[in-house]
């Protein structure tokens, strides 16, 4: 009779087992890889693979993946940075990854990118599953999905990915089998290299808005992200990308420029330092204006790096062996890939 029950119990729990297995292959087939096609899916997720001891993390949307080189601000300034940006990151989700980071590492500086604040309410699923998917559970997690769901999504979605992918059966290929557990990675410590020219060329003014204030999600949210700083003894800097478009009014300058103020925040207006840093939108942008390619990127990227040392606690750390060690691997890699980037345009 022992033995019969424990066959039985045995049998169960191998049942248990392959269903479980087989259930995680196929989440893992199914799920998009992000790193051809759509690659910017693939960058929340690349960040639990680095040694965590960055000393500056930037925080935010397109505007910080496409326009500020961690390479630069560790090869000229020796600044150990990361860039944990995602497409169109709403202000809670800026929030909820900087919670995110804080389980994993504590920067000496964190910088946002302002652009977000125009946001109050999530604008698409898939911009939220580029943001959210890539992230490891936790509470931050958790709580980021909650803040960020539209009416027809499902928290039971994020949680058993195969609900919201199991139809893409249709749209299968070889890399999908091939990455079901490596992928190649998309960018340089979060940084996403263009080397495309694409001149700023008849850029769209903005239109008359009904309201130029923030909304009120949004800017609590900005709170938050002030307070937890504050708490942990980081200094958060804000920062608004060259971009011509979407277009930046005035209106909104004024309320990040008080609200930098009355919180005692550094701000910088990218935009209106474009003599300073030698941008010219002919040459340093590959999408006629909207970001920058990599030459724009590192112009401003020196300005920042400068800016950093001189006004913040942040230092020089080239002299430390092992992490110039990494580096060294690092730079190697942005090199190569510069290259191979430049050839593919040439």
């Amino acid at each position: 009779m022992k033995n019969d029950t424990r066959v039985t119990y045995t049998r169960l729990i191998a049942t248990i087992l392959i269903i479980v297995s087989t259930l995680f292959l196929l989440t893992r087939l199914m799920m998009p890889k992000y790193d051809i096609g759509v690659t910017e899916g693939a960058l929340v997720a690349e960040y639990y693979d680095e040694i965590k001891d960055h000393d500056l993390i930037f925080i935010g949307d397109c505007e910080v993946y496409d326009n500020f080189s961690p390479a630069v601000l560790w090869q000229d300034y020796g600044i150990n940075s990361y860039i944990r940006g995602s497409a169109q990151q709403l202000a809670w989700q800026s929030y909820y990854l900087l919670e995110d980071t804080l389980y994993h590492e504590k920067p000496a500086v964190v910088i946002f990118n302002v652009l977000s604040l125009m946001y109050n309410e999530p604008q698409r699923e898939a911009y939220n599953r580029m943001s959210l998917e890539g992230m490891r559970w936790t509470p931050a997690k958790v709580r980021a999905i909650s803040s960020s769901m539209m009416g027809s999504e499902h928290f039971l979605d994020y949680v058993f990915p195969l609900l919201r992918y199991h139809s893409r059966w249709k749209e299968l290929d070889v890399t999908d089998f091939t990455r079901i557990f490596t992928r190649d990675k998309v960018s340089h410590n979060g940084f996403f290299i263009n080397v495309g020219v694409r001149p700023a060329i008849n850029v769209p003014e903005g239109r008359i808005l009904g309201n130029y204030d923030f909304g009120e999600k949004a800017m609590a949210y900005l709170d938050k992200m002030t307070a937890l700083c504050r708490e942990n003894g980081i200094e958060l800097i804000l920062v608004k990308a060259p971009s011509l478009y979407p277009y930046w009014y005035d209106e909104w300058e004024e309320q990040v420029k008080a609200y930098a103020q009355a919180h005692d925040l550094k701000y910088l207006n990218f935009l209106a330092l474009i003599e300073e840093t030698g941008l010219d939108f002919m040459t340093d942008t590959y999408n006629a204006g909207l970001h920058l390619n990599l030459s724009g990127a590192e112009k401003i990227t020196h300005y920042l790096g400068e800016f950093l040392l001189n006004n913040t606690s942040l230092a020089d750390r080239r002299g430390e062996a092992s992490l110039r060690a990494e580096w060294e691997k690092k730079l190697a890699a942005y090199d190569q890939e510069v290259e191979r980037k430049r050839g593919e345009e040439e």
